[in-house]
């Protein structure tokens, strides 16, 4: 075993690790993370499991895949504490689609947390394209070639094909479609057919799964595909002997083919034999080598990019990060939610205004509402969607705004977060959150009230746009007796405005337990009792 690895080092280093429970196997990186925020990865395991086999299959996890798991997981208990990683914020463990799509998949988290102490989090698909992102951030803008480039990102799962597509920089599309190498193998296994012909019913279905694709891409540019995962990786070295695996590593769409066409030729017994890979991934290398064949040929590409890139590094980078959201990723998120209402046809002029709003109403209100950064954005967001719903019909048009964002993808937004921002932008008018209403009522306490906090203001910011002439750009505040009072600079009727206030306020005195007035100067004098003048 390893000597122990002190938590603290030189200056203020410090040890963390991330465990991510895949589909055929429970792996772990342990890093050192030094003030600046750069990752050394010390040691990476591996240990094989057949979650995926379980879950595709049966639909649950067996409880001998439980036991399994957990004797791995106490082995790498162990291997923490050798490097005194002891802590819950030096830890984070994530679980992906086999996980999540079991049917006692709590059943699952409480077993692993009884036994070992981890908090398994089973992560959504948004969460892990934005861990993805995260994880080959940096080796993108390290690489010129890439910088205005128009790229595809896929990872080839167990249980799905994770793709982001990036265009000079910007997340413009991502999707995760139900075509995984552990889940094609299965489906298929019963079947007694020939190589050949195995390999044609493989073929079929990853083309049923993927022919969208080409509709969410433009095809008036060229694009570069990088590929992830254990299989990409694999099939670069066998070809690429002299691979530098710090760069990206680039295959011939043709030499990708020559080789999977000798790969799929042979058993799996005989695939152990010659490339020393554990059998489980000699069982599902193939369906995803071919589904990364079809990839390329859907973007009419004669090359693709390998990076060796993970989900772990992503998850080390947002411990790195202190969890918190990078400026540039805030504006990847607010990127895909104009992108969005681009789609149906908002008034993009008014939404982005009230969203300027929302956040300096966000702001001034710290004290009063309690939100962290995370909530900021997701108020933002909210603002810039609020009109969607309009495309439908402008009868309720906050419920059909509702309807049009829980069944959007935003990137960077997990479901919970979409969640929270299709419940705001259904309360920027009309009535008040009721327990019974569809979705809020499923909501905790914390819930519930972020969503009652942020409807609030956005209801504020709404009617400080209410001529929709954005003339309403600087905002003052004043606080005296129970009273909020803005006050609004350089603008001379503000009648409109004062108006729509005065119908959209009673949410926010209500749920601030302050009145809320709007002036046109900074001058504002008071009445006996506290009225502002």
């Amino acid at each position: 075993m390893s000597p122990p690895v002190p938590t603290v080092r030189t200056g203020s280093n410090r040890c963390v690790a991330v465990i991510d429970v895949g589909t055929n196997s429970i792996r772990i990186a342990i890093a050192e993370i030094d003030p600046a925020g750069q990752i050394r990865v010390i040691e990476s395991l591996s240990q094989g499991v057949r979650l995926g086999k379980d879950t595709f299959i049966r639909g649950e996890i067996a409880r001998s895949t439980m036991e399994d798991c957990v004797r791995v997981l106490k082995a790498y208990r162990k291997k923490l504490a050798e490097y005194q990683i002891t802590r819950a914020d030096q830890i984070r463990v994530v679980a992906t689609s086999a996980v999540r799509e079991a049917a006692n998949r709590i059943a699952f988290v409480d077993r692993i947390y009884i036994a070992t102490g981890f908090i398994v989090e089973p992560i959504d698909e948004p969460e892990v394209h934005r861990i993805t992102y995260r994880s080959i951030k940096q080796q993108l803008d390290a690489h010129s070639e890439f910088e205005d480039a128009r790229i595809a990102i896929a990872e080839v799962g167990g249980g799905s094909t994770e793709l982001l597509y990036v265009d000079a920089g910007n997340v413009a599309y991502s999707h995760a479609f139900r075509i995984g190498s552990l889940r094609l193998h299965e489906s298929l296994e019963s079947l007694r057919a020939t190589h050949s012909k195995l390999r044609d019913i493989m073929e079929s279905e990853i083309h049923r799964q993927l022919e969208t694709l080409p509709s969410h891409i433009p095809g008036n540019r060229k694009v570069e595909l990088i590929a992830l995962g254990s299989d990409a990786r694999f099939a670069a070295k066998q070809i690429l002997k002299e691979w530098d695996q710090s760069q990206f590593g680039k295959i011939s769409v043709k030499q990708l083919t020559r080789f999977v066409d000798e790969f799929l030729e042979l058993g799996e017994d005989a695939i152990v034999r010659k490339y020393r890979i554990p059998f489980s991934d000699a069982e599902t290398a193939g369906a995803a080598l071919l589904t990364y064949l079809e990839l390329a040929r859907l973007l009419n590409l004669d090359q693709i990019h390998v990076s060796t890139a993970n989900l772990r590094d992503g998850l080390l980078r947002e411990i790195a990060d202190g969890g918190a959201w990078s400026e540039d990723f805030r504006g990847q998120i607010v990127r895909s939610a104009l992108e969005l209402g681009r789609k149906y046809q908002f008034d993009e002029e008014h939404a982005v205004q009230v969203a300027e709003l929302s956040q300096k109403l966000f702001n001034e209100l710290k004290a009063e509402h309690g939100f962290d950064a995370r909530y900021e954005l997701l108020l933002y967001v909210s603002a810039i969607l609020h009109e969607v719903g309009l495309f439908i019909n402008t009868s309720s048009l906050h419920k059909h705004s509702m309807y049009i964002i829980m069944n959007s993808e935003l990137f960077g937004l997990s479901t919970a977060d979409v969640l929270l921002v299709a419940l705001v932008t259904r309360y920027h008018r009309r009535s008040s959150p009721k327990p019974t209403h569809p979705f809020y009522g499923t909501l905790d306490r914390d819930g519930r009230v972020s969503v009652s906090k942020m409807a609030a203001i956005l209801r504020i910011a709404i009617s400080l746009d209410a001529s929709r002439s954005s003339r309403v750009r600087e905002l003052e505040f004043h606080r005296k007796a129970g009273t909020l009072v803005i006050s609004v600079p350089h603008v001379d009727d503000l009648s409109i405005e004062q108006l729509t206030l005065k119908q959209n306020r009673g949410m926010f005195e209500e749920i601030f337990g302050m009145q809320v007035q709007l002036r046109t100067s900074t001058r504002v004098e008071y009445r006996p009792g506290g009225v502002a003048r």
